[in-house]
């Protein structure tokens, strides 16, 4: 399988006053084009700063990161930037949708930094909204969608770019039970169509849609295990 995300002991420490916290510790891990896999793990796990090392989000003290083949470990912030807006798409519990914008224009918001004009974006923001089911919600802003469909907007941004990977947070820790099986089927749809989806979750009936599962403990991984079993009936 090629491979997408390769991580060569990552390491990162945080310097808390006198106090050293050895967040992730040596963590060596490779994810293949289009696995779907969660990392789970409880608070002090090291699960929200692997995410954010994998985001490009923050940089590791040592170790290597390989994104498609490009090292990213080293980079600068604005190259780490343009990393983010062309390679990852990023799904958040909280939406984070822009209030005053509609769902078209919150969509098309990763194409305007990547320089694409503004037919291009229209179409393509389009085309992605039709795809998460919102055809009919284009011109709506936030405060007029429920949850559910702010979800979907937030995942329609994320795909906009045709990112190398969907990287979502908690992307149901909001959402009612009904609704959060409706977005991890639309995940799963996305992942069937082709994307590579990290999922990061502490929620165990939301990590069985994964096809494997990564467990952190104290920085480390505890496990590694392929999903026999991923829930595939969404009905």
């Amino acid at each position: 399988m090629e491979k997408i995300i390769e991580l060569k002991e990552i390491s990162k420490v945080y310097k808390m006053g006198v106090e050293t916290i050895h967040a992730l510790r040596s963590i060596s891990l490779s994810i293949g084009k289009n696995e779907y896999v969660a990392l789970m793990g409880p608070s002090g796990s090291g699960k929200s700063t692997l995410m954010n090392v994998l985001g490009c989000l923050d940089t590791p003290t040592s170790g290597q990161y390989f994104l498609n083949n490009i090292g990213v470990d080293k980079m600068t912030d604005n190259e780490l930037a343009d990393v983010r807006n062309k390679q990852i798409g990023f799904v958040f519990q909280t939406f984070n949708l822009l209030p005053r914008s509609t769902s078209l224009d919150n969509v098309m918001l990763p194409l305007i930094y990547a320089g694409a004009d503004k037919k291009t974006r229209k179409a393509r923001a389009e085309e992605v909204l039709e795809q998460v089911g919102l055809k009919g919600r284009m011109g709506h802003k936030p405060s007029e969608l429920s949850g559910g469909q702010r979800q979907r907007v937030a995942v329609a941004r994320a795909l906009v770019n045709h990112p190398a990977i969907i990287l979502a947070d908690e992307p149901t820790g909001n959402l009612d039970t009904k609704t959060s099986i409706e977005i991890m089927s639309l995940l799963n749809d996305i992942h069937v169509k082709g994307n590579t989806i990290v999922l990061v979750t502490h929620e165990e009936d939301i990590a069985r849609y994964a096809h494997r599962i990564i467990r952190l403990k104290d920085g480390n991984i505890e496990s590694d295990e392929v999903n026999a079993n991923p829930v595939m009936n969404f009905n």
